[in-house]
């Protein structure tokens, strides 16, 4: 880009507008093969039926978070409620709607990936997926607590899940724990409603109630 002397820009190295996109199309890809998002492309909220009792108001929270990804969103619940459902569909909508890369990840597979950098024919590095991870557009943190808890995986945990709240970062975490379970440092982040809003999914097993429905 030709600027005249003395401009901010002038003597430096400014990527065309095609490098950006290559750039952000590689990153995307990295996040989409880290996530297996693909594998959930039809977990969407069309797909999600906000009729079947005990899930509408998570439904609105959560579709009204997707469309402004703003703080973070804690979805509680227990099995089958429908919280991964919710979680998935708000990376699906971020992924199409908002310049944002989003990373879905179970936590206990994500402790694993993270793990696998130090086998001695990994080529990656820790530090590489450790920040890819910690600084994704959003965060989608599947099934807390479901985790071996370690004192490696607690600090793991707490200093991704640290860094994004001291950040802002839009991030999204689903449990069926309850809290007082969970690290007190963890537990303290999640508690601060400035930054985090909880929704706790009273709906039985949403996918058996739901096919009932629809039979």
């Amino acid at each position: 880009m030709d600027v005249p002397v003395g401009h901010p820009n002038f003597g430096r190295i400014i990527p065309c507008e095609c490098k950006i996109r290559e750039r952000e199309a590689k990153l995307l890809r990295q996040y989409l093969e880290l996530s297996g998002l693909e594998q959930l492309e039809d977990w969407t909220f069309e797909s999600f039926d906000p009729t079947v009792p005990g899930v509408a108001d998570a439904y609105r929270i959560a579709l009204e978070y997707a469309r402004n990804p703003d703080g973070w969103l804690l979805l509680m619940g227990g099995f089958g409620c429908g919280k991964t459902h919710l979680a998935a569909a708000i990376a699906n909508y971020v992924l199409h709607h908002q310049r944002l890369f989003p990373l879905f990840t179970v936590v206990p597979d994500l402790l694993d990936y993270l793990r696998a950098t130090f086998a001695p024919d990994r080529t990656d590095s820790y530090d590489n997926r450790f920040e890819q991870v910690r600084n994704a557009g959003l965060l989608v943190l599947d099934d807390l607590g479901t985790e071996h808890t370690t004192p490696w995986a607690t600090e793991k945990l707490f200093q991704i899940i640290n860094y994004r709240y001291n950040q802002r970062k839009p991030t999204v975490i689903t449990t069926n724990r309850d809290l007082d379970d969970l690290d007190e440092r963890i537990r303290s982040r999640l508690c601060d409603r400035a930054i985090c809003r909880a929704v706790f999914i009273r709906a039985g097993d949403y996918r058996l109630r739901r096919s009932r429905l629809s039979s």
